[in-house]
């Protein structure tokens, strides 16, 4: 990326001369009649039971609610259209021990107690041109390269670029710079690193790629390249196809990653690629499918600490993305709104891994199996209140043994 965009991404270019033009902007046509104010309102009640003898915590524990207010205006009006996002961000203790913190829900300090609360305040000024836009300042990419992780209370959030363009139909195209993020249970800025290789930080991950639909949409590919600067270069490849055939519907999805050191290797060399791939079947309510998923190379998945990845077996507990691990996954889901109750929505799935290159062998094992019942309130005064029960049961000879249970409830007010 030029000189002239990496400043850009820092905001000081933007938002200065955004802030002093507000009063006028705002009574533009377009700001103010197409904003939108929601507040998203998440209670969290999270425990993990340690299974495995001599567990250094017997358990994490914690209750929390959240909220996220997200105000979006519109585009003033001609040809370059200006606007802006606001991202707002609280956390606050509802129950909480120092031998039971450590969950993600909130900040914990160095004596081990969680804080009474946390937040933060984000501005994203934005630019369109036709169907393309530019978004400058506190971002929630959603990327398979750089997918933002929003398991627990608030969202992880990034600070830097997002580029985007649909000018041609059914191809979405992308480029963007990171500078910065703030963990889910963070205030902080903090520089970007590998998942579970900390202590080696950047402050540029550009990225560039796309995706094409066709086929009447039911066909997509995509290709995408990252760069996180002078530690990791990584290329992404997707295929994914819906098929109607009579009552059914068949899908699958493929996926490749593959991984190397970049410029000045900080973290010495790295190899990794990385295959995954769902396929399924659905009719009426029922919903069947199965998974498989393997790590080749010398390292495991790389990825930015603390996100997300669109591999299939990314799941409640564990990611099974150790050097060398292969894993499959089957899964079931039923809507019951086949029965005429909708809005209640069960998954079941049970994923097992092996191969795993651990200390001392190369064959760590594990398995995972999850349940999810989901319910949201189809009318009345709680319209729209959701309520979301997770249960996992992990069991392995080389990551922690863990029974986990995650209450869940969600409602969104919209203000404006």
């Amino acid at each position: 990326m030029t000189k002239a965009f990496s400043y850009l991404l820092t905001g000081s270019a933007v938002t200065p001369l955004l802030l002093t033009c507000l009063p006028q902007i705002a009574s533009a046509e377009g700001f103010i009649d197409d904003a939108s104010i929601t507040l998203g309102l998440r209670n969290l009640y999270f425990n993990r039971d340690f299974r495995q003898p001599g567990a250094a915590q017997s358990k994490q524990e914690e209750w929390a609610q959240g909220f996220l207010l997200q105000a979006n205006s519109g585009y003033t009006a001609g040809p370059l259209g200006v606007g802006v996002d606001v991202l707002g961000q609280l956390g606050v203790k509802l129950d909480s021990s120092p031998a039971r913190s450590g969950s993600g829900l909130l900040p914990r300090h160095d004596d081990g107690r969680a804080a009474d609360e946390f937040s933060r305040v984000g501005l994203a000024p934005k630019l369109r041109f036709s169907k393309t836009e530019l978004k400058v300042g506190e971002l929630m990419p959603e990327l398979p390269i750089l997918l933002r992780n929003d398991g627990r209370l608030l969202p992880q959030t990034f600070q830097g670029g997002m580029l985007s363009s649909k000018e041609i139909a059914g191809l979405n195209l992308q480029a963007g710079q990171m500078r910065s993020l703030s963990q889910r249970n963070s205030t902080n800025h903090e520089d970007l690193s590998v998942d579970g290789r900390g202590g080696v930080f950047a402050d540029r991950f550009n990225y560039v790629g796309g995706d094409y639909r066709f086929n009447a949409e039911r066909t997509q590919v995509g290709v995408w390249q990252a760069r996180l600067q002078d530690i990791y270069r990584q290329n992404y490849y997707s295929f994914s196809h819906k098929q109607p055939l009579g009552d059914w519907t068949l899908a699958a999805n493929l996926g490749w990653f593959s991984t190397r050191e970049e410029g000045s290797a900080d973290l010495g060399n790295l190899d990794n690629r990385a295959l995954t791939s769902f396929v399924s079947a659905k009719r009426g309510g029922h919903t069947l499918g199965a998974g498989y998923q393997r790590m080749y190379g010398d390292n495991g998945m790389v990825y930015i600490a603390g996100t997300s990845t669109p591999l299939v077996n990314d799941i409640q507990v564990r990611n099974f993305t150790t050097a060398g691990e292969r894993s499959w996954q089957v899964r079931y889901d039923y809507d019951f709104v086949a029965l005429g109750i909708p809005g209640l929505t069960f998954m079941t799935r049970y994923a097992s891994g092996d191969h795993a290159q651990v200390a001392g062998g190369s064959d760590g094992q594990a398995w995972e199996r999850d349940l999810d019942v989901t319910y949201v309130i189809q009318s009345g005064p709680l319209k729209n209140l959701g309520v979301r029960w997770r249960n996992a049961a992990v069991r392995s000879n080389h990551v922690a043994d863990v029974d986990e249970n995650r209450l869940i409830l969600t409602y969104t007010l919209k203000l404006l």
